[in-house]
């Protein structure tokens, strides 16, 4: 069953948090594709502009990020 946000999250013992998310079966992110040669790195910026927009709908700080090939990190 979902909890509340607030009862899951504590700011006062951990104000930072760093989330993850990966790509799954060689699917890539953004980047240049090794085997076959495609391109995605057109995608780096469709993805930063979606973490800022959301940031700013579920009102939380984005303290840092990174759009690798694979994954992503979000320090928030």
């Amino acid at each position: 069953m979902p909890r509340a946000r607030s009862q899951q999250v504590s700011l006062s013992d951990t104000p930072y948090y760093h989330c993850i998310s990966r790509c799954v079966r060689r699917a890539f992110l953004c980047g240049e594709d090794s085997v076959t040669g495609k391109s995605f790195e057109h995608r780096r910026g469709w993805i930063e502009a979606r973490i800022l927009f959301l940031a700013e709908i579920f009102s939380i700080d984005i303290c840092a990020y990174a759009v690798m090939s694979n994954h992503l990190h979000i320090v928030i």
